[in-house]
């Protein structure tokens, strides 16, 4: 028996493809997040990173388009990548961490904005995806 089978019987973990050339241009190249977004529009951790550096400044409603614009973005890659609708995203993958940063990103600023139901809805999303993610970004 295999140490990763899933005894619970429950999806696998999905775990999204990892492109070097915008992890690339965030460290080596000194690119900012607005232009890997511009040139990866499906890169969630670009618009993570404008949605953190948008709340930092006090800017809540730029922060939460930021952050609804990488969610959607990394949805449509999760089912791209096999996922239905539900199961794991472990925080450890480094392609599955953009969009835990932007589901956490869009919880904080609904709560900013007083969208109690819709932070609620993405808190509960973010931890039944990843413990470790919660445990991590819900501070």
């Amino acid at each position: 028996m295999s140490i990763h089978q899933n005894l619970l019987g429950g999806p696998e973990p999905t775990r999204l493809p990892e492109d070097e050339q915008p992890y690339r241009m965030l460290g080596e190249e000194s690119a900012s997040p607005t232009q890997v977004a511009a040139a990866f529009p499906t890169f969630s951790l670009a618009w993570a990173m404008l949605a953190d550096d948008a709340f930092d400044a006090g800017r809540v409603v730029e922060s939460y388009a930021y952050a609804r614009t990488g969610y959607h973005r990394g949805l449509d890659s999760l089912r791209r990548a096999g996922w239905k609708g539900h199961g794991p995203v472990p925080w450890e993958h480094r392609g599955n961490r953009g969009f835990l940063r932007c589901l956490a990103g869009l919880a904080r600023a609904a709560e900013a904005i007083q969208e109690t139901e819709e932070a609620e809805r993405c808190w509960t999303f973010l931890k039944d995806s990843s413990a470790e993610a919660y445990a991590e970004l819900k501070q």
